[in-house]
């Protein structure tokens, strides 16, 4: 009756799980409910036989083989549920190993069990049983339990006490069916009854243990680390055991060499099972390793080599005397794209590239993506056919990429470089990435071979980058100023601030060298506020001591964009008391043409604290009519090439706005005027003029572009004729020789007198009317110009 109700539980904690945790207890359930049905069997042949035992031999004999039967498939039922939980043996490959090391285990325990009970050991002595079929069954399943309890408890991945206590129980319910044969063959009803007594006890333990947690642990086959003590404790004691048989005078019977077999069998099969696992362990990180190194070597994107898999090609296939040629390929403007579409449209792009890479290479070539929108393709050819193939390369990249939000659009750049000029793999990526920067710096779009000065170029770029970072601390930054004169007396007026830099081992580095490398760098805001600073000091030292003169400083796209540069300005202009109509601001054309939008409201802020603006080399940048007609300026600056004089005997080519200037002949045909200087020099003046901009001539270089641009009627010229740039005490010994004989009270009447004029005229983009426009800025502090008529009559 009470195992018949821990068979009931058992059952009901099995509807309680699910999967294999529940197929596991239903055996165990099945297990515990064929264990009672065996020992009611054995107690009713008890209760059968107890009044004539010794009678009923024969039929004691015949019972006692089938509850040893009974009892062995109940036990191995119960011992496969345990196998069968997940956290014991998690796969029935696991399982299979677990039988195997549990029958080494087994059969050791029956080879010295029976050395313990033969001839002459014999430890019971004279209740030793005699050979019976039942007791050798019902022994050989306790043992493999003790085998299998012992297994999935070392290996186990869950709670190892349940696992102990569940195989406790199953080796109970073994050692009860020993009990039980044992009492019906040979040991008397006693023996039988104390079994059949603790058999449901056994099977409480079961039940107990069953009816806790599962644990979310899942056992796994570990080749690696897996402990070797179920062979060498088992086979230490058989040869214990066998010694000690042999030296007690004891022989090996043909039971004993079949145990011994057995063992054998049992180890040589788990060993070869485990060099198959081992064996195919080692493949598995064979292949894993393989993979691995693919996936290192490759561009998880584009499916290209990566930095490593061209490295590795440099390594393993180059080799000396094979042309190789190595192509840096950059994507121009593909930030843009990742901004303006989205990252996801950038993979496809990137991904295209690739596809478009591979579908125009020889095979052997090697195509890699190095990083971001930078690939190289590695190349088998003399270096003229990597030109050609660079050269096709760019035709193939430059084609339109169509993706489902619309057509992409991008341009790339080529740096080759050859084998022959570099001495290992790292030298030839340097000398591609620095042909790709040349590229680069060149205009984009194009291909470019690599050349040793180079390296030149980039080692001396470094330099200047490093030794730029602490110029102003050093004091090797000085400004210039050159002279802006009025024509055509060439008195000046005026000055451009101009920086410069002298290293004390490097010597003068030019402006055009180092200000973009500023920019490049985020140096370019602090030189461009010491430039500032300094420029507003020396006018402010100049107007101190009575020079009517304006200072202009040149102001860098990344300056005038930057949302604190107004407050700079105007920190600036209070913090050395300069008037701010005496600061000019040029801009150059390149400015005017990214975010047309933001740079008017960032140039109408200045002008609101008084701040005159210049537009800078005009004719040369990107500015149109249009937009000049919105830039809020008050000067036009115009470029060298526009007041360059004509080259003698050239044919020019009027346009329509220049043949207008010359008006009709008498037959009423457009009548073309040829200009003494540049060409259209006329035209750009009278544009400026009928703007409302004061005009400045930039680049005069003689006497005969000096008569050019005055008869273009032009009144302000700044060039190598009138001085270059030169110290601010050069340029005030200029002021002191122009103001002389009492011609500075006359300059400073006639400078107010024109300051009014430029105040009254509305500057382009405004509506103000004049009386806002003089009330706005006083005259004494407008620009320090002077009327051309009466400066012609004093002179």
């Amino acid at each position: 009756m009470a195992a018949a109700v821990v068979t009931v539980l058992l059952v009901s904690s099995a509807r309680a799980r699910v999967g294999a945790a529940r197929q596991a207890h239903l055996m165990l359930a099945i297990g515990s409910a064929l264990a009672a049905l065996t020992t009611a069997i054995a107690l009713v042949g008890v209760l059968t036989f107890a009044d004539q035992w010794g009678h009923h031999q024969q039929a004691r004999t015949t019972l006692a083989i089938g509850i040893g039967i009974g009892s062995a498939v109940s036990a191995g039922v119960m011992c496969a549920g345990l196998l069968r939980l997940p956290w014991a043996a998690g796969t029935r490959r696991i399982a299979g190993r677990h039988l195997l090391d549990a029958l080494v285990i087994a059969f050791a325990l029956w080879f010295v069990g029976w050395v313990l009970v033969s001839k002459p050991t014999q430890i019971f002595g004279a209740n030793t049983p005699r050979p019976c079929v039942g007791i050798f069954i019902a022994a050989a399943a306790a043992a493999l339990a003790v085998g299998i309890v012992a297994i999935v408890t070392m290996r186990g991945a869950g709670s190892r006490l349940r696992l102990l206590l569940m195989g406790c129980g199953a080796i109970s319910v073994a050692a009860c069916g020993v009990g039980l044969t044992a009492g019906l063959c040979q040991g008397g009803p006693g023996l039988a009854t104390l079994s059949g007594v603790v058999m449901p006890v056994a099977l409480m333990v079961v039940a107990f243990a069953g009816r806790g947690v599962d644990t979310e642990a899942i056992a796994e086959l570990d080749v690696i680390r897996r402990g070797t003590s179920y062979a060498f404790v088992p086979m230490l004691g058989m040869a214990i055991s066998g010694m000690v048989h042999v030296m007690i005078g004891g022989q090996f019977t043909a039971m004993g060499i079949a145990l011994g077999s057995l063992v054998g069998f049992a180890l040589v099969a788990r060993q070869f099972v485990a060099l198959r696992d081992v064996r195919s362990y080692a493949i598995r990180l064979q292949d894993g390793e393989a993979h691995f190194k693919e996936l290192a070597h490759t561009d998880p994107l584009t499916g290209l080599a990566n930095r490593r898999g061209l490295l590795r090609a440099l390594a393993e296939e180059v080799e000396p005397g094979k042309p190789c040629v190595l192509l840096g390929l950059d994507l121009d403007g593909f930030k843009n794209v990742n901004d303006m579409r989205g990252h996801d449209v950038g993979d496809d792009v990137l991904v295209e590239v690739g596809q478009r890479l591979r579908m125009n290479l020889r095979p052997g070539d090697v195509a890699a993506r190095l990083g971001g929108d930078e690939f190289a393709v590695l190349m088998w050819a003399r270096p003229h056919e990597a030109q050609g193939a660079a050269e096709r390369l760019l035709r193939v990249l430059n084609k339109p990429y169509e993706q489902a939000s619309g057509r992409v659009f991008l341009s790339v750049s080529i740096g080759v470089a050859g084998g022959e000029t570099a001495s290992d793999e790292s030298t030839l990526l340097q000398h591609a990435d620095l042909a790709l920067r040349y590229a680069k710096q060149r205009g984009k779009n194009r291909v470019e071979r690599y050349h040793a000065s180079y390296d030149q170029l980039l080692r001396r770029r470094t330099t200047l980058e490093h030794e730029m970072r602490g110029a102003i601390e050093r004091g090797e930054l000085h400004l210039a100023f050159q002279p802006v004169v009025i024509m055509p007396s060439v008195q000046p007026v005026g000055a451009e601030a101009l920086i410069r830099w002298h290293h004390p081992e490097l010597g003068a580095i030019r402006p055009d060298e180092f200000i973009p490398m500023a920019e490049e760098c985020g140096m370019i805001a602090k030189i461009g506020a010491w430039v500032l600073h300094q420029a507003c000091h020396q006018l402010s030292r100049w107007l101190t001591d009575g020079h009517d003169v304006w200072v202009s400083v040149n102001v860098s796209p990344r300056e005038l964009h930057a949302p604190e540069y107004v407050d700079q300005v105007a920190e600036a202009l209070r913090a050395h008391r300069v008037p701010p109509q005496r600061l000019v601001l040029e801009v150059t054309e390149h400015a005017v043409a990214t975010d047309l939008d933001e740079l008017i409201k960032r140039l109408r802020a200045l002008r609101a604290i008084g701040v005159r603006i210049a537009l800078d080399d005009f004719g040369t940048g990107y500015s149109s009519l249009g937009q000049l007609r919105r830039l809020p300026i008050d000067i036009l600056k115009i470029d060298h090439s526009l007041v360059a004089e004509a080259e003698p005997g050239s044919d020019l080519v009027i346009p329509p706005m220049v043949t207008l200037a010359g008006g009709l002949d008498p037959l009423g045909n457009l009548k073309p005027t040829r200009p003494k200087g540049g060409p259209l020099v006329d035209i750009v003046v009278r544009l400026g003029h009928r703007l409302g901009l004061e005009v400045i001539a930039e680049g005069v270089t003689n006497q005969n572009e000096l008569a050019a641009v005055v008869d273009a009627g032009c009144r302000f010229g700044q060039g190598q004729l009138f001085g270059w740039g030169v110290p601010a005490e050069h340029l005030e010994a200029m002021l002191d020789a122009a103001t002389s004989r009492g011609a500075r009270r006359d300059r400073t009447t006639l400078s107010s007198t024109v300051g009014e004029k430029l105040a009254d005229r509305p500057a382009c983009g405004e509506l103000a009317p004049p009386a806002q426009r003089t009330a706005a800025t006083p005259p004494v502090q407008d620009v320090g110009s002077v009327d051309s008529s009466r400066e012609i009559r004093q002179s």
